[in-house]
């Protein structure tokens, strides 16, 4: 598989704690999931999917959550968009 830096790509995006689904338009029209993950003590996770324009957007949305201070718990690329 050949990664394009360039290129819309489908992405996940796991962090601690809640986001307002609200928030989808700030951070690129991604769709955002609440839940819980299990573990040492259960504690509440947003997972955000969706396309994003190329790796610049996702930069974006992960300095985003940083300056909001949640915490990352990882991001997967999915694949491209064809």
């Amino acid at each position: 598989m050949v990664f394009q830096f360039d290129k819309l790509g489908v992405y996940s995006i796991r962090v601690a704690g809640l986001l307002d689904k609200s928030w989808s338009d700030r951070l690129g029209g991604m769709s955002i999931t609440n839940g819980e993950l299990e573990g040492e003590g259960t504690r509440p996770v947003t997972t955000l999917t969706g396309p994003l324009a190329d790796q610049a957007a996702l930069l974006g949305v992960l300095n985003a959550l940083y300056n909001w201070h949640y915490p990352l718990l990882y991001v997967e690329h999915l694949g491209g968009v064809s």
